[in-house]
């Protein structure tokens, strides 16, 4: 695993050991950084279940003003520690070793630009992250959330929460759903 472009492109990235996080392949990486490309720079980036924190880093490399990276596993957490050393990107990040629930509210930005979450697939994430999204001031209409998810999963209840589907991009075994805030409401 690497950073695939910017100012720390070819830079090589831990992982944590085991089965409890599911990296990102660099094709996919790649594929998602060109999607975001249009609203990344200078932007606040948030990386919610950040695992080894790769997609955080490799948000600020490419551009972002500062990606909070938000993990609570010890060996994950420590992980993200060196990657953001390595990378040499620690005056960009903010690494919250908590719940992301609990980190929601403990950041404090006027706007994210993009939100990122790649929760457990099978735990149920995805309306929980949604009914507190809501009602952060910091999540506007032009903030971009994206959630990876397996390809079963189906997000037609995203209304329910003042959200709508802007595109998915499927991939062999998962996608991604790009989602904003409903402003007709």
């Amino acid at each position: 695993m690497r950073i695939i472009a910017g100012k720390a492109r070819s830079l090589p990235l831990k992982t944590p050991a085991g089965m409890d996080t599911r990296p990102t392949t660099d094709r996919i990486k790649e594929t998602l950084f060109n999607m975001l490309m249009p609203e990344l720079p200078g932007c606040v980036f948030l990386d919610l279940f950040a695992g080894s924190g790769q997609i955080g880093i490799e948000a600020v490399s490419r551009g972002a003003k500062k990606a909070y990276l938000v993990e609570r596993e010890r060996e994950a957490f420590s992980c993200i520690t060196d990657n953001v050393k390595f990378a040499r990107m620690t005056e960009d990040t903010v690494l919250l070793k908590q719940d992301v629930y609990t980190a929601l509210y403990d950041i404090h930005e006027k706007e994210v630009g993009i939100l990122f979450a790649d929760p457990p697939y099978a735990d149920g994430h995805y309306e929980k992250l949604l009914s507190v999204l809501k009602d952060r001031s910091y999540v506007t209409e032009d903030t971009l959330l994206v959630f990876e998810a397996d390809l079963e999963r189906d997000f037609g209840f995203v209304g329910n929460y003042g959200f709508f589907v802007e595109k998915e991009k499927c991939y062999k075994t998962n996608k991604h759903v790009f989602l904003r805030k409903d402003m007709v409401r």
